[in-house]
């Protein structure tokens, strides 16, 4: 991987950058395909069960270029990544329209992994809402995501989880995205809570974090 250019050097299009990786989407509906993964530093949102809070602190994480990512992303689809998810931490905290901008030439599908707290920006194919009680999406991201995925750990998680599939299906004023329950990692109460309601309620189905559980990253 290139070094990152320093900081008084860096073009205003620079990003925090965590990691890149290609691998195979690990959750939600395109589970199992090939995908490039660009995940942006920084996060305010702050969950508890979070597996990536070393993401959280943006300025830990060196300011990487469009062009720079563009490059790479490039690259992965040489090898096969079929589509690109820029995910996080937080990935809306930052203006990613820039980087959309700067990938869109490649062609591959931009997808992105969002809990919804910050306006939309970017052009994207597809949008995994991942709402949060604590920090509940804007009418925004409801209304524009494809995806709607919410991580169970509890019961509350399955009441706050209908009220989001309402509210987006109201907020897109026409269907409604797809929906997914996915359990908490190691939650055995949330994976019977999730088991359970997905048998009786038809319109849900189960997400699960199979890059987890085949030891991908």
């Amino acid at each position: 991987m290139p070094l990152p250019l320093a900081a008084d050097s860096l073009p205003a299009d620079a990003l925090p950058v965590v990691e890149t990786f290609h691998s195979l989407q690990g959750e939600g509906l395109h589970a199992g395909r090939s995908a490039f993964f660009i995940r942006l530093g920084g996060c305010a949102v702050a969950c508890s069960w979070c597996d990536t809070k070393h993401s959280w602190p943006a300025e830990l994480h060196p300011r990487r270029a469009a062009a720079e990512l563009t490059a790479e992303t490039a690259a992965a689809a040489a090898a096969g990544a079929a589509f690109v998810v820029i995910t996080g931490g937080e990935p809306l905290h930052h203006n990613l329209g820039p980087l959309c901008q700067a990938l869109e030439p490649l062609g591959l599908p931009l997808h992105l992994e969002t809990s919804g707290v910050d306006p939309l920006s970017g052009r994207f194919a597809w949008i995994t809402l991942s709402p949060k009680r604590h920090r509940p999406p804007t009418a925004e991201l409801l209304a524009a995501c494809h995806e709607l995925k919410v991580v169970v750990h509890e019961a509350s998680d399955l009441a706050f989880a209908t009220a989001m599939g309402t509210q987006a299906g109201s907020a897109r004023g026409g269907p409604g995205p797809q929906l997914l329950l996915q359990p908490g990692w190691e939650s055995a109460a949330g994976q019977a809570l999730a088991i359970n309601y997905v048998r009786q309620h038809p319109q849900w189905r189960l997400s699960l974090q199979s890059h987890k559980l085949l030891g991908l990253r």
